[in-house]
């Protein structure tokens, strides 16, 4: 078995891209991968054109070590973000063919369920005013939906810091937002690598006492010294410090692991080279007595692909979802993924990773080049497509 083509497909929504690849065997199997890249479409694009001659075509995608350490090695340049990313795409849709090929889903390959549903947390669904009224009007509609946890991002276009009356109605967000929800429903603190680590470290204090389940990426990704500031400040409140979706090689995690600075990782299989490489990460997670909690801000491919792996790793603790809350219809575009019922996904179904790509829905959906989603400016919580200045 041969891979014969690779196609690269774009669907567009106002805030994002998502980038599918279907990969074709010369005996007729189709595999798909599927990303939303962070405001490097065709960045990603060119680097799947000529990757794809190099490295894939011609391929048996059993071979699944072989291509990725080639894809790592052999351009012999630092390979990041881009190039994991389209890493990832490539090496998810092998599984997807390897899985048909077997008559298996990919969970099984690798070990086999360790759990009978998965978790799952909803982000994108606070796409309203930024009032305390608002919100909680909006988590209302997650509960009701049968949600026990969610995510989201209280501060505005805030970076570094806050002005007294800023940090005023966080508090005052937050404070709605659990009032809506009750005592029993997580909520995970979006900071998104906005603060400072004095800044952060005040913020999750004055936080805490609303119920974290997490505070995620509280100081910018490049500087792990500063987030273990934040970890050492905050450890007494019993608040857990989560990153990872911007880390994406193991390199990156060595010195994460290293420092102890923090609690639960997040990486984005769809960054960080697929799905066998983020499962040797959740092993080295667990021998820390880390949590797993992968980053998910793509479709059905990137979500039928955390499926995979949170079924069969002993340390997942829950799946970030956005499409109840965010662009319905994404999900069609690969139809086969488990729908949340009473805050929960079964086990996907079917061979490979269980979906089935609808070209049709994509093109209905055409690249738009002007698109830029700037979390450093007003309402982008709204996630709409307006300028970013």
């Amino acid at each position: 078995m041969k891979i014969a083509k690779v196609t690269p497909l774009v669907m567009s929504m106002p805030w994002r891209d998502l980038v599918f690849v279907k990969l074709e065997t010369d005996d007729g199997l189709v595999g798909i991968g599927e990303c939303r890249p962070l405001n490097r479409t065709e960045t990603l694009l060119g680097y799947l054109n000529e990757s794809a001659s190099r490295y894939v075509l011609g391929e048996n995608p059993f071979n699944i070590e072989k291509l990725y350490h080639r894809m790592v090695r052999e351009d012999f340049g630092r390979a990041g973000e881009v190039v994991m990313t389209g890493i990832a795409l490539i090496e998810m849709a092998c599984w997807d063919i390897v899985g048909k090929a077997l008559n298996q889903p990919v969970y099984q390959l690798l070990g086999g369920a360790v759990r009978d549903k998965i978790k799952a947390y909803a982000n994108g669904w606070y796409r309203t005013e930024r009032t305390p009224e608002a919100f909680h009007a909006a988590a209302k509609k997650v509960i009701d939906k049968g949600y026990k946890a969610l995510k989201f991002d209280p501060f505005g276009a805030g970076f570094y810091e806050l002005e007294p009356a800023e940090k005023r109605q966080v508090v005052a967000l937050v404070e709605a937002v659990r009032d809506a929800i009750g005592p029993d429903t997580q909520i995970m603190l979006e900071m998104h690598g906005r603060f400072s680590p004095v800044q952060a470290a005040e913020i999750i204090k004055e936080l805490a006492p609303y119920g974290l389940a997490w505070a995620e990426e509280p100081v910018p990704p490049e500087n792990l010294a500063a987030l273990k500031l934040v970890k050492d400040a905050t450890m007494h409140l019993g608040v857990p410090i989560a990153t990872g979706e911007r880390m994406h090689t193991p390199f990156e995690y060595r010195e994460l692991f290293d420092l102890k600075c923090t609690d639960i990782i997040q990486v984005d299989i769809t960054h960080y080279g697929g799905i066998l490489n983020s499962k040797k990460l959740a092993a080295t997670a667990e021998s820390h007595y880390m949590l797993m909690a992968p980053h998910n801000v793509g479709g059905p491919g990137s979500t039928a692909a955390a499926l995979h792996l949170a079924a069969c790793t002993d340390n997942f603790k829950v799946q970030e979802f956005f499409n109840d809350f965010a662009d319905e219809y994404v999900m069609d575009a690969a139809p086969g993924v488990p729908p949340v019922v009473d805050g929960y996904f079964a086990l996907p179904e079917g061979p490979g990773l269980g979906i089935e790509i609808n070209e049709a829905l994509i093109a209905e959906h055409p690249y738009q080049a002007e698109k830029h989603f700037n979390l450093f400016k007003d309402d982008w919580h709204k996630r709409e497509n307006k300028s970013s200045h």
